[in-house]
């Protein structure tokens, strides 16, 4: 099979998206069924992205426009067809929510991560861009040969809200890894840099945005000792960590929270090894890949009582509704001095974290792609 894969999406910061590019491709190289792999992307795609051990055998092919300029949809819809045919290539996976409305000589298969963003609409953005990516993204899902999502949760948002058959859509749960080649910061690196003294860390993994819920984590927080211990969360900052760094102050545990811009794959690893336990207290998610990340290192999981979820973490982690502040409170005072409970978690989390591997999320999509082609007559 001759694969092409549209990452015209990639850039700094891609956030979940980029982990699923990252991961996927390698595993898919792998792969007895794949010959040949071309990748399509921007002058925006991050550098480092070919300084990974296996781009080498990819074919790079950079197209005109970037991210910030809807230049970059005329390009997927106009030229990455032409490209791809010209490559003859069989499938063209899209792998972030949207791609070219036509693909006349190559069968075209469509990522939907999550329509969060369509159910978070006046906390996502303008509401131009929000309507230029649902018309995106709704085109790609009448249009492609066969859809591929993440979570059964996530298929079921496109069923409800695109009103899409679901014997259409493949499910491809994502993989998790630990790198063990990958140096990590030091606890003492960590602690002088972020100003730690000897707290524990309960460390949140999340985009800084309302539907992460990352308000009730503070409260919380307030809700235990004050020598209790020190929330840490990295991410890009936006205009919701305002209301955060407000709310933080209000409730006296301004001191306590560490707000943490960017952090580098090795200060990440560096930050799972050291936290206590790991808390995602979000609201809706489409898959939830820090909690299996977290597991897979060794470190205690709480997470929301939402679908993706609890389909993800399994009996692995504790789960609390994430409107009460006061259970998600207990939940980390549970993490923190139950020692019982924390050893069960940790085999446990461990085990779930075996289940999810790149090389199976692999397996799944081109199984995906198999359909595709069938179902095309390309």
């Amino acid at each position: 099979m001759r694969l092409g894969l549209n990452l015209m999406f990639l850039a700094d910061g891609a956030g979940g998206a980029g982990r699923y590019a990252f991961e996927l491709t390698p595993a898919l190289l792998a792969a007895d069924e794949v010959s040949h792999v071309t990748a399509f992307v921007t002058k925006d795609a991050p550098r480092e992205l070919l300084a990974e051990p296996w781009s080498a055998e990819v074919e790079w092919v950079e197209l005109p426009g970037r991210i910030s300029h809807r230049t970059h949809l005329v390009a997927q819809a106009a030229a990455l067809p032409v490209l791809a045919a010209r490559r003859r290539l069989d499938v063209l996976h899209s792998l972030a929510n949207g791609g070219p409305p036509a693909t006349p000589r190559v069968a075209h298969v469509v990522t939907m991560l999550d329509l969060i963003w369509l159910r978070q609409r006046l906390d996502w953005g303008s509401r131009s861009a929000v309507w230029s990516m649902e018309l995106f993204t709704r085109v790609a899902a009448r249009t492609a040969d066969r859809l591929l999502t993440i979570s059964n949760a996530a298929r079921e948002d496109l069923v409800e809200m695109f009103g899409v058959d679901p014997a259409f859509i493949d499910v491809s749960p994502l993989g998790v890894r630990v790198r063990e080649d990958l140096a990590h910061a030091s606890e003492e690196e960590l602690r002088a840099k972020l100003e730690l003294g000897t707290s524990a860390v309960v460390l949140c993994v999340a985009q800084k945005r309302p539907y992460k819920n990352l308000g009730v984590l503070i409260r919380a927080l307030a809700m235990l000792s004050e020598d209790g211990p020190a929330l840490v969360l990295p991410g890009a900052t936006s205009a919701y960590e305002d209301e955060l760094r407000t709310l933080a102050s209000d409730l006296g545990v301004a001191d306590r929270v560490r707000f943490v811009e960017w952090v580098s794959e090795r200060e990440l690893e560096g930050l799972y090894r050291l936290a206590a336990c790991f808390v995602l207290p979000s609201l809706i998610e489409g898959f939830g890949l820090p909690v299996l990340e977290a597991m897979a290192r060794g470190v205690p999981v709480a997470c929301s009582r939402r679908p993706a979820l609890t389909e993800v973490a399994g009996d692995a982690a504790l789960l609390f509704d994430p409107l009460d502040p006061t259970a998600v409170a207990d939940s980390i005072r549970r993490l923190m001095h139950d020692g019982d409970l924390r050893a069960g978690l940790v085999e446990r989390g461990r085990e779930r974290a075996g289940l999810f591997s790149w090389s199976r999320t692999a397996e799944a999509t081109i199984g995906c792609y198999e359909r595709a082609l069938v179902a095309s007559g390309k």
